[in-house]
């Protein structure tokens, strides 16, 4: 445990993200609190719930009711789970905090682990899977080639096959919020932040119950991007090298056609179907460059206009 850890009255604060999930926080809780009591340090439990249509909302007031560890941010509309993991983060007020789902696939058994590590000096411990139980191929392939993308080009190593599922010491809740970034990716920002960091690994199990109310595919390929082009400028650099390389074939052929025309009397290509396929990978070219630059003027305009990360209609429970 590090020394800037005493700055919170309490030991930990657990951030959970909450979306239509009435089904699976009883059996969140009762797995839970037993663990963190054995831990034998004073916690809190943050929930952050984007707004739905279940009874989420009111099983986590009556939860509250009954345990006055127990906090809940109701966020305005639905944010995504980026923004409520960073709410529940930024408004912690533990020497360390812990990020987990409600969906119970990463088991609450390594936060004993966790903070054993923490209390060794270690700033960040991060949960890292060895397997993917419950996960659709799609989703695996999607997983595998963003891990393998981000850590080519990115210019922060960012640890392989790890979610949000990690502790971080004050210090490192400290340097989050610094940053003004909007896109949320935390495993990239802890990463950028820096510290000691050390890896547990385990195998992560199905859902509880049901199936993900947040979209697998889309918003691992929208976290995925995200990741991209907050912690690497070459993606630009690949469009300018596509670019010339594109020109340069264009020009070599054209030398090529005219040398054959020269020497032979004819041309290389006839007809209108090679020169429609060729305008056609020309085309597309431009495109995928003014879609990488496209990406990243996004970005830009995101961060200009200054809008909030997030914003929360409610806090219940909270210390004024």
């Amino acid at each position: 445990m590090n020394s800037s850890s005493t700055g919170g009255t309490l030991d930990l604060s657990i951030v959970i993200p909450v979306y239509q999930e009435e089904k699976t926080v009883p059996v969140f809780l009762d797995r839970m609190k037993p663990i963190l009591e054995s831990i034998g340090c004073t916690y809190e439990m943050i929930f952050v719930l984007d707004p739905g249509k279940d009874r989420t909302e009111e099983i986590l007031r009556d939860a509250i009711a009954a345990d006055p560890r127990l906090r809940l941010m109701v966020m305005t509309r639905r944010w995504g789970q980026p923004a409520c993991t960073m709410a529940g983060i930024e408004a912690s007020s533990g020497g360390a905090c812990i990020v987990i789902d409600v969906d119970l696939q990463d088991p609450p058994e390594l936060i004993p682990r966790m903070v054993e590590k923490w209390k060794e000096g270690y700033d960040v411990v991060y949960a890292q899977r060895r397997s993917r139980k419950g996960e659709t191929l799609p989703k695996r392939v999607v997983s595998w080639i963003g891990y393998w993308v981000i850590n080519r080009i990115s210019e922060v190593p960012i640890p392989r096959n790890t979610g949000d599922f990690r502790l971080m010491d004050r210090r490192v809740i400290e340097g989050l919020r610094s940053l003004k970034e909007t896109h949320g990716f935390l495993r990239g920002l802890v990463a950028f932040v820096g510290y000691r960091q050390a890896a547990i690994l385990y195998d992560r199990d199905e859902r509880v119950d049901g199936t993900s109310k947040y979209s697998q595919i889309t918003g691992s390929m929208r976290i995925g991007l995200n990741g991209v082009v907050a912690f690497s400028s070459k993606p630009l650099t690949l469009a300018t090298t596509l670019g010339f390389f594109v020109a340069g074939s264009s020009l070599f052929a054209s030398f090529l056609y005219i040398l054959v025309k020269l020497v032979t009397g004819h041309g290389m290509i006839t007809g209108m179907a090679p020169i429609i396929l060729l305008v056609a990978f020309l085309g597309g070219v431009q495109l995928i460059c003014l879609g990488i630059m496209g990406e990243y003027i996004g970005r830009i305009y995101e961060e200009v206009r200054q809008r909030p990360k997030y914003m929360v209609a409610e806090k219940i429970n909270f210390a004024e």
